[in-house]
């Protein structure tokens, strides 16, 4: 097969937008699995992966599988050899989608599979292939759901260098504070989920790219199914194309700073304006007031991206409670500067300030990530039924990490 025709952004079909309790109607299997290998400009390692995989699923695999090389945007010779491992390896087959981004090629590829298990893996195969049987088994025996590689499990064999492995901790780290996620790894390259219980979670994943793994694992969480892990035998490719770092914070950083810069420049003015006319106390909690209002709702719609009326009233009650730490520890250093100078200058004022505003607001970061714009119950009931996840307070369009690649 040369292609599929992209598909839309996810939409849940018309008519169903407040109801999936209806199980989707069974399609007839071909295979028991199919292993996608979503790859961007992999000329020079594909064929020999996609040899090696094929290898050893024909000689040592017991389940009827089909490898998929899903292209996604490659402009080097990666369609050419795709197309000439399908027509040498059965079965091998190539699809190619026009727009880069992992995850859009997995949705374009699942979504239209006729297997009972769909799996993918990273190009390079750093995760030994021992794992893929482990990986695959429970799904194909109905014992889970979702199957995972993890790095970070005990029994795991991993080898990379320390930048990665702080990075990959640190990540899974904040998903757990922020999010109450139970999963140890969420960007292993090695996943696998029934294709029941794909063709409902995937219309409510709205991202394509890097952090399509991490919004799949939250919604199959938060819908109460069941997660195998598998620990695996990992080895770092030092190729890896994923900047992480730029990837997982650039965004949501830059949008945090330039409110904080815009909020804390108003802060200063009206202090200033307010000094005149009452004690540096006074000023200082109302100056402090009105920003916080304006920084809740600021970082509210643009760096967490959250839009509309609902739990508007919840998130600015929760951003006042935020501005109460503030509030503390502002007036603390402006009750020790008087102290240690009873008449300080204002330029003194404002510097005590500003320092003591600045680790308020790392305070406040992780206050709204963890709790000010996380919905209720994020580690408690599943949801009464699938909708939840996208128009709920589950919305993973909330809660898994807004940022674009």
């Amino acid at each position: 097969m040369r292609g599929f025709d992209p598909l839309p952004a996810a939409q849940l079909p018309a008519g169903q937008e407040h109801s999936q309790q209806s199980p989707p109607t069974p399609r007839p299997v071909g295979v028991q699995a199919e292993i996608v290998i979503p790859v961007r400009n992999e000329q020079r390692d594909l064929a020999s992966s996609v040899q090696r995989l094929h290898a050893y699923l024909h000689d040592q695999f017991p389940f009827s599988t089909r490898i998929t090389i899903a292209d996604n945007g490659s402009t080097d010779g990666t369609w050419s050899e795709a197309l000439a491992l399908e027509a040498s390896l059965e079965p091998v087959r190539a699809v190619r989608i026009e727009r880069p981004g992992r995850g859009g090629a997995l949705r374009t590829v699942w979504s239209q599979s006729d297997a009972a298990v769909l799996a993918y893996m990273d190009v390079d195969l750093s995760t030994d292939l021992n794992a893929l049987l482990p990986l695959l088994a429970p799904l194909l025996s109905g014992h889970s759901d979702v199957a995972i590689g993890t790095r970070l499990a005990r029994g795991a064999r991993v080898i990379r260098g320390p930048r990665r492995e702080i990075i990959s901790r640190g990540y899974n780290l904040l998903l757990h504070a922020t999010l109450g996620t139970r999963f140890s790894d969420a960007q292993c390259g090695f996943k696998a989920i029934r294709a029941d219980k794909a063709r409902v979670l995937l219309p409510l994943i709205t991202d394509t790219g890097w952090f399509f793994d991490t919004e799949l694992l939250v919604l199959a969480e938060r819908a109460g199914l069941r997660i195998h892990e598998v620990p695996v035998d990992w080895i770092d490719d030092a190729d890896s194309r994923v900047k992480v770092i730029s990837t997982a914070v650039a965004g949501q950083l830059a949008r945090f700073i330039a409110v904080g810069v815009t909020c804390t420049v108003a802060y200063v003015l009206i202090y200033l304006l307010l000094r005149g006319a009452m004690n540096a106390q006074a000023a200082n909690a109302l100056s402090l007031l009105i920003t916080a209002v304006a920084n809740t709702a600021l970082n509210r719609r643009l760096t967490f991206g959250i839009r509309g009326r609902a739990h508007a009233a919840r998130h600015q009650l929760r951003g006042l409670i935020a501005f109460g730490i503030g509030l503390a520890l502002t007036s603390g250093a402006l009750a020790a500067l008087h102290v240690a100078s009873p008449r300080p200058s204002r330029a003194a004022e404002v510097t005590v300030l500003v320092l003591a505003n600045l680790v308020a607001t790392v305070v406040r970061f992780g206050l709204y990530r963890s709790w000010v714009f996380g919905g209720p119950g994020l580690a408690g009931r599943p949801p009464a039924d699938y909708s939840e996840l996208r128009y709920g307070p589950y919305s993973a369009k909330h809660q898994v990490l807004d940022l674009s690649e």
